[in-house]
């Protein structure tokens, strides 16, 4: 479904991505792991054209994407990123509904699409109307959501979705969310720094340093197969999240 061929990127004389080989199948949620400065978030960039590899291909569903193809791969796309990243002059129900609305949806079919949303997310209806300012953290990274999922789209890209929360709100929403995963079936890559969470949502955790990916699959492989050094050290070092 998604694919990164050989890409790398660089910014500024340093390389991010190093010729980097990742597939994301259709249907499951693959989480990119790894030390700050890994190039995990890159890797989301690039997977929704926010980002053009100095070299190697990017293919959404087969196809490339390219400056001619990469508005159609959008609209396939939902995306999350942390503190939801709402535009604070428009109202919860303004963010959610701004890329239907552009479409030129009827509002019929906004106001079902919205009650759809609501109930999924479990988002009060009576909050469409507040802005981000009167939202709590939660309640805005759920704002954020419904705006990803509004046109229905076949892959979510969440980039720390829930890093900027307290612990209470993470925990209530990181059971949500793995609700909506398996409640949709939609194809999933998440981005996180937390192993727990990694496993929590991931049907495969995908370990990256320095641009590219050192391991790929379950913590239980990782732990009994590590393939380099640095995956015991970085399993060890989130040990205690784990055990928590």
């Amino acid at each position: 479904m998604l694919r990164l061929e050989s890409v790398t990127k660089s910014y500024a004389g340093r390389r991010v991505i190093d010729d980097l080989d990742l597939l994301v199948r259709a249907g499951e949620t693959a989480v990119l792991i790894g030390p700050s400065g890994c190039g995990k978030s890159t890797a989301l960039r690039l997977l929704l054209g926010l980002a053009v590899p100095d070299s190697g291909r990017v293919l959404f569903d087969g196809i490339p994407v390219t400056r001619e193809t990469v508005s159609e791969v959008r609209r396939r796309v939902g995306y999350v990123i942390q503190d939801g990243g709402l535009f604070a002059h428009m109202t919860a129900r303004e963010n959610v509904t701004l890329k239907a609305r552009t479409l030129k949806w009827s509002t019929a079919r906004i106001a079902v699409r919205l009650e759809e949303l609501c109930e999924l997310t479990n988002f009060p209806s009576d909050g469409l109307d507040r802005y981000p300012v009167e939202l709590s953290g939660g309640q805005r990274q759920r704002v954020a959501l419904m705006r990803g999922l509004m046109l229905d789209p076949d892959v979510l890209l969440l980039d720390e979705p829930l890093g900027a929360l307290d612990p209470m709100i993470r925990f209530s929403l990181q059971e949500d969310l793995r609700h909506i995963f398996k409640t949709l079936g939609k194809t999933v890559t998440l981005v996180t720094h937390d192993l727990s969470e990694a496993v929590f949502f991931g049907d495969r955790i995908v370990l990256m340093r320095e641009g590219r990916v050192i391991q790929q699959g379950s913590l239980e492989s990782m732990t009994r197969e590590p393939a380099d050094p640095f995956v015991t050290e970085f399993v060890n070092a989130q040990r205690g999240h784990l055990l928590s």
